[in-house]
């Protein structure tokens, strides 16, 4: 019996010469599923890949992939890009004698305040209690001494300035930083 006894060749089935059974070809839903089961593996693993690459490279290239938490001063120039504040200017310039006897110097002192960019309940706080923040500002600078007041010490003045404000004296609005634009002390001679 040669090969070409078994086929045939017109019809496209085996031929039953050899008293086996017919061999049909199954075709159908049976082997379609696991291909389209393996192209749908392969898409959702592509997408995954891609997402994940996606999500890398955008935190890599604007550098907020990872948080940083700094410690120190607020105003160093070590700390990066300074964050933007409103500013509060109506307190003015305050000119009064410092605790130092017994002639006592002079300072004059003119303060502004800086917080949260446009926190409108801060702007509103700030300015009802404007007569209340140059009240505290003459009290506080009157109860120094000119040694206290040394540019060497401003960053401590600021610092306490800030937290006498945030926690005794205002209510919803937080002051971030202190800044004078003069800060003058004149010795009695």
């Amino acid at each position: 019996m040669s090969d070409s006894d078994d086929l045939d060749l017109d019809s496209g089935e085996a031929s039953d010469a050899g008293g086996g059974a017919s061999k049909k070809r199954s075709g159908g839903l049976g082997n379609l599923l696991p291909t389209i089961l393996k192209f749908v593996a392969i898409g959702l693993g592509a997408t995954v890949f891609i997402v994940t690459v996606s999500i890398v490279t955008v935190n890599a290239v604007s550098k907020k992939g990872a948080s940083v938490t700094t410690t120190g001063d607020p105003s160093s120039p070590y700390l990066g890009v300074m964050p933007n504040y409103s500013y509060y200017e109506g307190i003015g310039p305050i000119t009064v004698k410092t605790s130092d006897y017994p002639a006592g110097s002079t300072v004059t002192v003119d303060m502004i305040l800086g917080y949260d960019l446009n926190d409108q309940l801060a702007t509103t706080e700030l300015i009802g209690r404007r007569f209340q923040l140059i009240d505290f500002v003459r009290r506080y600078f009157s109860g120094k001494t000119a040694l206290e007041l040394s540019p060497v010490k401003e960053e401590e003045l600021k610092a306490e300035i800030r937290e006498t404000l945030n926690t005794r004296f205002l209510d919803t609005a937080r002051v971030r930083i202190v800044l004078f634009r003069k800060l003058d002390v004149m010795e009695a001679y």
